[in-house]
């Protein structure tokens, strides 16, 4: 099987979405995958499409010129006091770009308040076409698969996913096991990198390796192979920030040293086809 790869946002996060575009042409990448909702944190870019036509126009033009696609944008959080309708207009350019999913992940301790919110957002995301895909983060309020599963199954919705970021399920100490009971039709892409075999035990230390320093595929301890192989064959979208690195090689070196990467290892880990 040849194995398709998106390149997300986070790996290359300097870099607007018509520069991405160029940089996984160049690369390798058959996608990327766009953090086009503005979350208003602290140095990060705004790369609102829906506000910014300008910057719209320059990625639908990268597109075309590359031939790249979007995969899937981020990341529509459920908080407190969310406005989901806030949502919609990128959702609405999502569609119109092509993309499929969008990302979500649940920042609030109220389960009654996150479950309906989350069955909303399906909702609202299915006027586009697009699955929500629910990713756990070890440092955010559902922070494992059998929390994430729990929500998926209390909404019900025909356009749900779950999305495994192999960091996260190392860090949360999932069981491969745990991965076989989970629907397979809920598995539409993956977040991939590697991480040290070390699990912080404080949230800055989880969230410093998450956002600023993750490993290229195979470099660290996390068993990769085993976790894609119970999952359906799908897109890896390769979600590898590292800070350093980025500064030291420059955004497309760092993309294509993360892609060649991950091809090596699989060549040395192929999946186990039935």
């Amino acid at each position: 099987m040849t194995i398709k790869y998106s390149l997300a946002h986070l790996t290359v996060l300097g870099c607007a979405p018509p520069e991405m575009a160029y940089i996984a042409a160049m690369t390798g990448y058959d996608y990327i995958s766009i953090r086009s909702i503005y979350m208003g944190l602290p140095g990060e870019p705004n790369y609102d499409l829906a506000s910014n036509k300008e910057l719209y126009t320059q990625t639908k033009r990268a597109l075309e010129c590359t031939g790249i696609k979007v995969h899937d944008i981020e990341l529509a959080r459920i908080y407190d006091d969310v406005d989901l309708e806030s949502y919609k207009p990128a959702f609405e350019v999502a569609a119109e770009l092509g993309a499929k999913s969008v990302i979500s992940s649940i920042w609030t301790p109220n389960k009654d308040y996150y479950v309906e919110k989350f069955a909303e957002l399906c909702d609202i995301a299915k006027e586009f076409e697009l699955s929500v895909e629910l990713e756990f983060v070890t440092w955010a309020d559902v922070d494992d698969l059998q929390k994430a599963v729990e929500v998926l199954n209390m909404v019900n919705r025909s356009n749900i996913g779950i999305m495994i970021d192999t960091l996260h399920f190392h860090r949360s100490r999932v069981k491969l096991e745990e991965l076989d009971a989970v629907p397979k039709n809920w598995f539409h892409f993956a977040h991939i990198c590697d991480g040290p075999a070390e699990i912080p035990t404080t949230k800055e230390g989880l969230i410093h390796t998450g956002r600023d320093a993750r490993l290229y595929i195979g470099e660290g301890a996390i068993d990769i192979a085993s976790i894609v192989n119970r999952m359906p064959k799908m897109v890896y979208s390769i979600e590898l920030p590292h800070i350093e690195r980025a500064k030291e090689f420059g955004y497309a070196e760092h993309a294509r040293r993360c892609i060649q990467s991950a091809k090596d290892y699989f060549a040395k880990y192929p999946r186990n086809e039935e």
